[in-house]
């Protein structure tokens, strides 16, 4: 009978820790494990509707610097841009939104300058199959560096 009254007891004084609402720290380290997550999965999305192209093309291209989170967002908003035309990249254009989206709240969240999202842009698509294909290795590229400098999601 002594026994009820003890797990009440300590269920009451265990309750409020667990019903908390989680710090600004977590938070934070919750919203860049996403980050981080969201940015791998596109990855694998990319390689993914690569494999499918018939040739591969010997296309490069450079990733501009990841500085912090005020270029990041910027960078992001750039290559979403891009991505809206190609409906075969519509689940990439949906994770790299989400990137943008989760780094912008981040980048708020820690009082860090946020540049307007760049308007979209008209692109040239009279090689459609290049076009989509010079797309993805941006996106790839600037994603692989991203993954490299992770560590720029702490600062502005």
């Amino acid at each position: 009978m002594h026994i009820l009254p003890v797990l009440l007891l300590a269920s009451l004084v265990v309750a409020p820790g667990c019903l908390s609402l989680p710090k600004k720290g977590d938070s934070t380290r919750n919203t860049i494990k996403s980050i981080i997550n969201i940015a791998q999965t596109t990855l694998v999305h990319i390689r993914i509707l690569r494999a499918e192209f018939p040739v591969t093309l010997q296309i490069e291209s450079s990733a501009p610097s990841i500085n912090g989170l005020t270029n990041i967002s910027y960078d992001l908003g750039l290559l979403d841009n891009e991505l809206q035309s190609p409906d075969s990249l519509s689940q990439i254009q949906a994770d790299v939104s989400s990137l943008e989206g989760l780094v912008r709240s981040l980048a708020l969240t820690m009082n860090c300058p946020v540049k307007a999202k760049p308007r979209g842009q008209t692109g040239d698509n009279s090689f459609p199959d290049t076009h989509l294909y010079l797309t993805l290795t941006k996106v790839q590229s600037y994603l692989d560096k991203f993954l490299l400098n992770k560590d720029k999601l702490k600062v502005c």
